[in-house]
């Protein structure tokens, strides 16, 4: 009986397609796990104020060491830092198929997206994750836009925050509090200020918009933060304008104690904050 002859078993072909289709899903996904962690979902657009700023107001620091982060920042000025953890393991963890598959089933508590947070509405991680990430819309008051940020059950997301590696930094008589979100693009919250801490970008970018403590803001306690941006922030003279910078994926914001700050993801956002109580 003859061999070879380049012919294909019946029934070969398409399983070999399956094949070339399974494993092309597979790099797919991989790449979507390093890279946006399958966050960026397409659908409807997001609103057109969403882009960064054009120059960087609050300084970057690689290099940053304890005594200068408490003689130069601690107590007087925002700094983001970069490179000093690394929480590359976090992150994968933080991609969405990772997190629905461990906590889809677990109850969120979310706050309304005003200064003062007067509404909180408790529902399953999925139902938030698949139904309420889309774009903020501009014309939706503080108060009707529910964002998932702090209130936190840490037992219950206790297997994912043991991954997680803070600043490397502290201030004395002070105790750290984690407080985890997910975001849409276009929402955020508008200006407030309470202690210092840290908020770190997994995935996406974040807005920062700053004053310190003694030059309060112009804005209204339960319009969103990109209305602010829309209908406000145009309007201020220089002098008026805040400190403001893109938080990008792995790097750290700090921010001193009692600095006005309201924010803004530009991406649909995961991120987590290190609050010093």
């Amino acid at each position: 009986m003859p061999r070879g002859g380049g012919l294909m078993a019946p029934g070969a072909r398409p399983l070999l397609l399956l094949l070339v289709w399974m494993l092309a899903a597979l790099a797919r996904r991989g790449l979507a796990e390093a890279g946006d962690g399958g966050w960026q979902l397409r659908g409807p657009g997001a609103p057109a104020a969403l882009t960064e700023e054009q120059r960087c107001a609050v300084e970057r620091r690689a290099d940053l060491s304890y005594s200068e982060f408490v003689q130069h920042y601690a107590f007087s000025r925002p700094v983001i830092l970069q490179g000093l953890t690394d929480n590359s393991r976090f992150r994968a963890l933080c991609a969405r198929e990772r997190l629905l598959a461990s906590f889809g089933d677990s109850m969120v508590r979310l706050s309304t997206a005003n200064t003062y947070s007067y509404r909180k509405v408790d529902l399953p991680f999925q139902e938030y994750v698949e139904h309420l990430l889309h774009p903020q819309d501009p014309t939706t008051l503080g108060n009707d836009t529910l964002y998932f940020f702090g209130d936190n059950n840490f037992s219950e997301w206790a297997s994912l925050f043991q991954h997680y590696s803070p600043p490397p930094f502290s201030l004395l008589g002070t105790t750290t509090a984690y407080s985890f979100g997910i975001a849409g693009a276009g929402s955020g919250v508008p200006f407030h200020w309470h202690g210092p801490g840290f908020s770190e970008v997994i995935y996406g970018r974040k807005r920062w918009f700053l004053y310190p403590p003694e030059k309060t803001p112009e804005f209204h306690p339960n319009k969103t933060t990109l209305a602010w941006l829309q209908d406000i922030y145009p309007t201020l003279v220089p002098s008026a304008k805040p400190l403001e910078c893109t938080v990008q994926a792995g790097e750290v914001l700090y921010f001193p104690d009692r600095w006005w700050h309201a924010t803004l993801n530009l991406d649909t956002s995961v991120f987590i904050s290190t609050f010093l109580n």
